[in-house]
């Protein structure tokens, strides 16, 4: 399925992108605009920001898959 086809079912989800140079990046999936992917990403501490991404550069995403732990996470 070609990756533009998923962003609607991946609003406000973590995802990861893969980019056709061969980089990637992760965050939450904001929307679109303007032909650009709208993405929160961590940058450190307590700051985040919101970074856009052009359709050319992007090779394909994915959501992130669910936790399968069975060991407190503490």
């Amino acid at each position: 399925m070609p990756w533009q086809q998923k962003i609607r079912s991946l609003i406000g989800y973590p995802i990861g992108i893969s980019f056709v140079n061969g980089q990637g990046a992760s965050g939450i999936l904001c929307g679109t605009s303007d032909g650009k992917l709208l993405v929160m990403e961590y940058m450190y501490q307590t700051q985040f920001a919101l970074k856009q991404y052009d359709f050319y550069m992007i090779q394909d995403i994915n959501g992130f898959p669910p936790c399968h732990t069975t060991q407190p996470l503490y």
